[in-house]
């Protein structure tokens, strides 16, 4: 494998891969699943095995002496004892317009993401009930992360996947951007998010005042200073989640 690095050489700003390409020898492209900051992301099938996997494409100019494909190799090796987090295989280089390119290649999710699946739901949101299911999920997986002195720093409904649903979630993670261990901020900028995120899937501002007051008790009008007061750790959330009383 090659080893990519970039010097203010050519910006690349998107992969026009076609079905059918092949990428280092072994992996047939199916179709582009996304692209963000970082670079792009493709369903491809390992031409050995047939096995489908997810390849992780980095620009050049945001991987520098690929320092940010290093970083999320590194990160996602780390958390491979969580469930919420995608499991990485290995790293390759390609060619591509004459630049070295980076691709990481992890296991493929299937499922679909949570913004998806809420747009689904009758009324385009969950029930108080179903989103507490949600928040447990999501709160299990971040309080994992936080045990492996790691965060995630930027969770919102279109980086988490839901692989299936029924009395829990089953979910994955996506993008894992922040570097160095967590600092306490950080750690509560996750459990803020949680509970954001339990807000935004019941319906948000306009059926807030109609939650129950179990629903209230834990989102506490998005007002961080009150969560903070009460779930300072994911851990604690978690606990007062399969302890509290439903009236």
């Amino acid at each position: 494998m090659g080893n990519s690095s970039y010097s203010g050489g050519r910006v690349i700003d998107s992969f026009d891969f076609k079905p059918g390409r092949i990428l280092a020898r072994k992996y047939e492209v199916i179709k582009p699943l996304g692209a963000g900051w970082e670079g792009e992301v493709f369903l491809v099938r390992e031409r050995a095995t047939e096995i489908e996997r997810a390849v992780k494409l980095f620009y050049p100019q945001r991987n520098p002496r690929d320092r940010t494909a290093n970083f999320n190799a590194r990160k996602l090796h780390k958390l491979r004892h969580c469930p919420i987090a995608i499991q990485y295989h290995t790293r390759e280089s390609i060619r591509y317009r004459g630049t070295s390119i980076t691709l990481l290649v992890s296991e493929f999710v299937e499922g679909e993401l949570l913004s998806n699946f809420l747009r689904r739901q009758p009324g385009r949101r969950l029930t108080p009930f179903q989103g507490l299911h949600l928040l447990h999920a999501l709160t299990t997986g971040i309080e994992c992360i936080h045990q492996m002195k790691e965060y995630h720093g930027d969770l919102h409904t279109d980086n988490i996947i839901v692989r299936r649903y029924g009395l829990g979630f089953d979910l994955k993670l996506l993008d894992f951007y922040h570097w160095g261990a967590p600092r306490p901020e950080n750690i509560h900028e996750d459990v803020v998010d949680l509970i954001r995120l339990l807000y935004e899937a019941l319906g948000g501002l306009k059926h807030y005042k109609n939650q129950p007051p179990e629903i209230k008790a834990i989102c506490r009008g998005l007002k961080r200073s009150l969560i903070l007061k009460n779930f300072r750790t994911a851990g604690q959330l978690r606990q007062y989640l399969e302890t509290m009383a439903w009236q």
